[in-house]
C-alpha cells in the first residue's frame, strides 16, 4: 500500500500572495479561531456542569457537536493562522495527510451526530410520550460510537485512495489547506475513476444525508399543528437552529464534493463558509434563543466569579 511519492512536501499559495493581505487575514483568523474554540468550549463546559442539561439526550449531543467542531477548527485553523506569517508557505507529505485524513474524521462525525440530533428532535415533538424510552442513555452511546466509527471509516477509505497516488511534481496547491481535489490535480496519473469516488463517498452522501435531514425536519414541523401556542414556539426555536446549522454546514460541502474532479477560484471562499464560518457561528446559532443554555452559562459564571474572589 506504499504510494510511489517523489513529493516529500507541498507549497501551498494561500489566500493571497499580498504581505498586506496576509497581515489582515493573519488578525482575523487569529480572532475566529479564538472565537471558535472559547464559544464552543464554553458549551462543552456549560452543558457538562450542568446536570439538568447534560441529562438531556438533545444537549449531550450538542455538547459532542461543539467538541466536534472545535477539534474540526483545529486541524485547519493553526496553519493557516501560522503561514499568514511567511511568505512560502509549506506542508510535508505526511503532514498534509494528516491534515486531510483529520478533517474528514472530524467531519464525518458531525454529518451523523447532527442526522443523530435530527432524531432526537423527532422522537421529543412526534413521540413525546416514547422520548425517554426511545432516547435512554445505552441508545446515545451507541450513536455516539457510531459517530466516530462513520467518522472513521469515511476518512480512512479516503486517505488509503489518496496514498495509491503516485505525487512525482509539480508540489504546489493553490488552496490554504489539503484537500482532496487539489490533491488529484497534482497526482502523476489518471485521476477521473478516483474523481467519481470522492463524488460518491463524500458528494452523494452529502446529499443523501441532507435530504433525509429536510424531510426530516419538515414532517417534525408539520406535526406541531397537533401542539399548543407555547409547545410549537420551543419546538421551532429549537428546530429552526438545528436547521440554519444543517444547511450551513452541508450547502458548501456539497458545492465542493458534488461535481467533477476539478478546482475553481472561489473553491478558497467557500472552504472558509465551511472550515471557519459554520463552527464559529454553531455556538451562537444554539444558544442566542436558548435560555437554558444562557442559564447555564450564567451558572458556570457565577461559580468562576465565586472561586475568583474566595482567592
Amino acid at each position: 500500500m506504499q504510494n510511489q511519492s517523489f513529493v516529500t512536501e507541498f507549497i501551498l499559495l494561500g489566500l493571497s500572495q499580498n504581505p498586506n493581505v496576509q497581515k489582515k487575514v493573519f488578525v482575523i483568523f487569529l480572532f475566529s479561531y479564538m472565537a471558535t474554540l472559547g464559544g464552543n468550549l464554553l458549551i462543552v463546559v456549560t452543558i457538562s456542569s450542568s446536570p439538568a442539561l447534560l441529562g438531556s439526550p438533545m444537549y449531550f449531543f450538542l455538547a459532542f457537536l461543539s467538541f466536534l467542531d472545535a477539534c474540526f477548527s483545529t486541524v485547519n485553523i493553526p496553519k493557516m493562522i501560522v503561514d499568514s506569517l511567511y511568505e512560502k508557505k509549506t506542508i510535508s507529505f505526511e503532514g498534509c495527510m494528516t491534515q486531510l485524513f483529520a478533517g474528514h474524521f472530524f467531519a464525518g462525525a458531525e454529518v451523523i451526530v447532527l442526522t443523530v440530533m435530527a432524531y432526537d428532535r423527532y422522537v421529543a415533538i412526534c413521540k413525546p410520550l416514547h422520548y425517554s424510552s426511545i432516547m435512554n442513555w445505552r441508545l446515545c452511546g451507541i450513536l455516539m460510537g457510531v459517530a466516530w466509527t462513520g467518522g472513521f471509516l469515511h476518512s480512512t477509505i479516503q486517505i488509503i485512495f489518496v496514498l495509491q497516488l503516485p505525487f512525482c511534481g509539480p508540489n504546489v496547491i493553490d488552496h490554504f489547506l489539503c484537500d482532496l481535489y487539489p490533491l488529484l490535480e497534482l497526482a502523476c496519473t489518471d485521476t477521473y475513476v478516483f474523481g467519481l469516488f470522492v463524488v460518491a463517498n463524500s458528494g452523494f452522501i452529502c446529499i443523501l444525508i441532507f435530504s433525509i435531514l429536510l424531510v426530516s425536519y419538515g414532517i417534525i414541523l408539520c406535526s406541531l399543528r397537533a401542539h399548543s401556542t407555547a409547545g410549537q414556539r420551543k419546538a421551532l426555536s429549537t428546530c429552526g437552529s438545528h436547521i440554519a446549522v444543517v444547511v450551513l454546514f452541508f450547502v458548501p460541502c456539497i458545492f465542493t464534493y458534488v461535481r467533477p474532479p476539478s478546482t475553481f477560484s472561489f473553491d478558497k471562499v467557500v472552504t472558509i463558509i465551511y472550515v471557519i464560518l459554520t463552527p464559529l457561528l454553531n455556538p451562537l446559532i444554539y444558544t442566542i434563543r436558548n435560555k437554558e443554555v444562557k442559564n447555564a452559562m450564567r451558572n458556570v459564571w457565577k461559580r468562576i466569579m465565586v472561586v475568583c474572589n474566595e482567592r
